[in-house]
């Protein structure tokens, strides 16, 4: 292999190591754009735009050509009578050709005003699909976000895992040099290398869940099994976790203007009343114009092919006017149900209304109790990592046995653990309510 090619491969295999590097705000917009769930709302919109422009097409009329051709074959008539354009024309032709030519056109003109609603009630769903596309997006990168997030915790805490194992292999040799001078017992041994196999265990599993986290965001993602992918080195501050948590009530405020279900719901409601409004139209009276130009030949006849379209063309010109009497109770149904309808539209509303309010409420009281415990736990990582380097120094001097040490280790990875989990769950919860406020998800 030349040198060239060597440095083109390295240069390809870097870029793609980098490119593996995912920040969240990369995460996002790359699921903006790929995600397939959000496509398929990005497609439904586009149906209903194209639904849009079949209702305004009903305004205008409808034109519409047909032609017809027949053979007749009567084998035992001695003459056939044939009723055309009034003409009745008679043959001894056993097979006959005839053929028939039509130009039509229908209008509307009143409909009780159906189709100029049914116009705007389109319009409105398609408004509808527009924010349902948008809450599709907004439910993906808030599961993004929560697991992007978790990702970056379970990373931390693996480091600590990684702390104890070597603290515990450091204490596991010691103990090795001291039962060789019978400083210690075997049984004392064996408990340091259980401990050790402990912290092994722990930086394994830690780093299984981080490996399952980064495959659920992966998937997310639509990313396919060959494609590199691994979070950024992100340093998320312990300050961050001191932040102000933003008011429940200013975020439940903002979020009934900005949040899509919440627009949705609204225009549910507006699509509900022009539906009823439509149903009720169906008791007035429609007004049609209909015009049509017909033209016909027969074999049978005396006069040429010609001499028959110019002698049989033909046209009309009509108007109807419907007007419903008795319908087998069909309008006052649909009249009915539309009202149901709306009053589900309303209920609906209020519903997501609660729920948008549960689901703040929820978020800001795990940031705010989240918070408390971190502050705590800032004091107590200090008070158990103090204690167990004193246990530990002790320990080696033979003033504490290995029960007071694996004792205070496991104080210290506790406290440690409690400081982690608290740090992120403050940080998440307090990013989401600035989410559900404005749209928007950043780690710093």
């Amino acid at each position: 292999m030349s040198i060239r090619t060597s440095l083109l491969t390295l240069a390809i295999a870097f870029s793609s190591s980098i490119h593996a590097q995912w920040t969240l705000q990369e995460c996002l917009d790359y699921a903006e754009t790929h995600n397939i769930q959000v496509q398929k709302n990005r497609i439904s919109q586009q149906e209903g735009e194209q639904s849009l422009q079949q209702a305004k097409a009903a305004l205008f009329p409808s034109l519409s050509f047909s032609m017809s051709q027949s053979l007749g074959y009567r084998p035992f008539q001695e003459s056939t009578n044939m009723v055309q354009n009034g003409i009745v024309t008679k043959t001894a032709n056993k097979l006959t050709e005839n053929g028939s030519y039509g130009l039509n056109a229908n209008w509307t003109v009143w409909d009780g005003g159906i189709n100029r609603k049914t116009i705007e009630a389109q319009k409105v769903q398609n408004k509808i699909l527009e924010q349902q596309t948008r809450q599709t997006l907004n439910t993906i990168q808030e599961q993004i976000a929560q697991l992007y997030v978790q990702i970056l915790y379970t990373t931390e805490a693996q480091k600590v895992n990684q702390q104890l194992q070597e603290t515990a292999q450091r204490q596991y040799d010691r103990g090795l040099e001291r039962l060789k001078v019978g400083d210690i017992a075997k049984a004392d041994l064996a408990q340091l290398e259980s401990q050790l196999a402990a912290t092994k265990y722990d930086v394994v599993n830690s780093q299984t869940q981080v490996e399952g986290y980064k495959r659920q965001l992966k998937e997310l993602l639509q990313l396919d099994i060959n494609s590199p992918f691994d979070v950024a080195k992100e340093e998320i501050a312990d300050a961050q976790a001191l932040a102000p948590i933003p008011d429940k009530t200013n975020v439940y405020a903002h979020a009934l203007i900005n949040r899509p279900e919440i627009k949705s719901a609204q225009l549910a409601q507006q699509a509900a009343d022009i539906q009823l409004n439509i149903a009720k139209r169906g008791y007035y009276p429609s007004i049609g114009i209909n015009a049509g130009i017909g033209d016909s030949h027969y074999s049978a006849s005396d006069e040429s092919y010609g001499k028959q379209l110019k002698h049989n063309l033909n046209g009309s010109i009509g108007l109807s006017v419907s007007v419903p009497i008795f319908d087998n109770r069909r309008n006052k149904t649909n009249v009915e149900k539309a009202k149901l309808q709306r009053t589900t539209a309303t209920l609906d509303r209020s519903d997501k209304e609660l729920s948008l309010g549960s689901t703040i409420e929820n978020y800001w009281l795990q940031a705010t109790s989240a918070q408390q415990r971190f502050i705590a736990a800032q004091t107590a990582v200090r008070s158990q990592q103090t204690s167990y380097e004193l246990v530990d120094q002790q320990f080696k001097e033979g003033l504490k046995n290995i029960v007071d040490l694996l004792q205070a280790r496991d104080n210290l990875l506790n406290a440690q653990q409690n400081k982690l989990q608290s740090k992120y769950t403050t940080i998440l919860n307090t990013k989401l309510l600035q989410f559900y406020a404005d749209g928007m998800i950043d780690l710093h």
